[in-house]
């Protein structure tokens, strides 16, 4: 069962709190966090990306870019940009999507998802209660690790979904009802995000009482943000030769979704050519398997499971998977990733590994039909594959079923803003 506590977050003051959030660490490069930063001060860059108070080029893996992390972290409370709150309390926090350019978010403008920003157990990482559906990578782990030591913090939460709660769901629309701490649109994507404090005794103790009845929490997004917390943690209590196991390092920062309420996004592919094969003989070779239909010059989206368009040539078509080559029974060779990658792009193209071949990449659903299109048009790429997107409830089976979903499998909409509540170690 689940374990979570309430925790005095660190937070900008109210009027602030437009001036220090921004955009979560992995989804933007240095530059652009320069350029997004620009010459303010309070921006929560300086912080999570602090390698743009260096001249350009400098690693965001270099020592000093660690140092200056923690030093403008300190410089953001002695100025009274980050608070800490003078009670233990939860938050909650709503993300809705609005009319964004986008394409991938067509049809979802006004929909809302309620998270609670908690404290989570290092432990249940540690046991499985915390379950993940990713590998993780060493480097990405110990450079979030070294961010977390030298600020003693965590900077930025981690994305968490629970099965669906009446209890929770009943308490989280009743504070939403009341005026919020926070209430802003991020300028990037136009994506409204609101905070309201849950600071009374009794929603407290329900929320805690509550979480204990979940059998299990799932990493949605922060694979390796959560890795690098829990280890941290771990550290902390080893190090630690009076070690009480309430130590606030015994947690960290998660803010947990109703897994209903959450928006997965397809994750397409784009391939440079077609390993020596013409336009005809590939479409022949996919009839083995799928039905082939073709559906024209406009963007064509998979309707259902085991539907694939692909768009080569000027031209969008179906691609629905014939009886017999899907194992319903296999959560991983089941899923559309799976089939997508054994049945095109391994036994026709030649891609084995979609980690290092050269010859792949990568869409997020986020971007629209039109960004594969035009990548193909602009002969970048020879084809593309749009995949329906994964469901929650299939994440969910893998991480129950001890498996790892295949790399480029998920995409999560809306990301977290960061700056927003931090949770100290000490």
């Amino acid at each position: 069962m689940a374990t979570i506590k309430p925790f005095k977050g660190l937070r900008p003051p109210k009027k602030l709190v437009e001036q220090v959030e921004s955009r979560p660490y992995d989804v933007l490069d240095s530059e652009e966090a320069r350029a997004e930063a620009g010459d303010n001060e309070m921006s929560f860059y300086h912080i999570i990306k602090p390698e743009i108070d260096f001249p350009v080029g400098t690693s965001e893996y270099d020592s000093c870019v660690y140092e200056k992390a923690a030093e403008n972290f300190k410089t953001f409370q002695e100025k009274g940009w980050l608070k800490q709150d003078a009670q233990e309390m939860y938050y909650i926090y709503a993300q809705t999507i609005g009319d964004s350019p986008l394409g991938g978010l067509q049809g979802l403008s006004g929909k809302t998802q309620y998270g609670l920003v908690v404290a989570a157990a290092v432990k249940d990482y540690m046991n499985g209660v915390i379950k993940k559906h990713e590998l993780t990578r060493r480097d990405k782990e110990e450079d979030r690790m070294k961010h977390v030591r030298v600020n003693d913090a965590n900077l930025e939460p981690v994305f968490f979904a629970y099965p669906d709660n009446v209890v929770l769901d009943e308490l989280v629309n009743r504070i939403a009802a009341t005026e919020p701490e926070y209430d802003f649109v991020a300028p990037i994507d136009g994506f409204r995000h609101q905070l309201w404090l849950v600071n009374n005794p009794v929603d407290i103790r329900t929320i805690t009482e509550t979480f204990t009845t979940i059998p299990y929490l799932y990493i949605a997004d922060g694979h390796h943000r959560s890795a690098a917390a829990a280890l941290v943690g771990a550290e902390k209590a080893k190090q630690n030769p009076t070690h009480q196991g309430n130590e606030e390092y015994n947690y960290f920062m998660a803010v947990c979704f109703p897994a209903s309420q959450l928006t997965i996004l397809d994750y397409n592919r784009v391939v440079k050519d077609l390993n020596g094969m013409t336009d005809e003989e590939f479409l022949n070779k996919l009839s083995d398997k799928f039905i082939v239909s073709a559906k024209g010059s406009e963007p064509y989206r998979p309707a259902k499971l085991h539907e694939f368009s692909l768009y080569l040539s000027g031209i969008w078509y179906s691609l629905s998977l014939k009886e017999g080559f899907a194992n319903e029974d296999d959560p991983i060779g089941s899923l559309d990733v799976s089939i997508s990658s054994r049945l095109i792009l391994d036994e026709l193209l030649g891609i084995k590994d979609l980690r290092s071949d050269k010859r792949i990449d990568f869409v997020g659903g986020l971007r629209g039909l039109d960004e594969l299109q035009r990548r193909v048009d602009s002969g970048e790429m020879k084809m593309a594959l749009a995949l329906y997107p994964v469901s929650m409830k299939q994440i969910m089976n893998i991480a129950d079923s001890g498996n790892i979903m295949p790399p480029k499998a998920t995409w999560f909409e809306p990301k977290l803003r960061s700056g927003l509540v931090v949770h100290k170690l000490s």
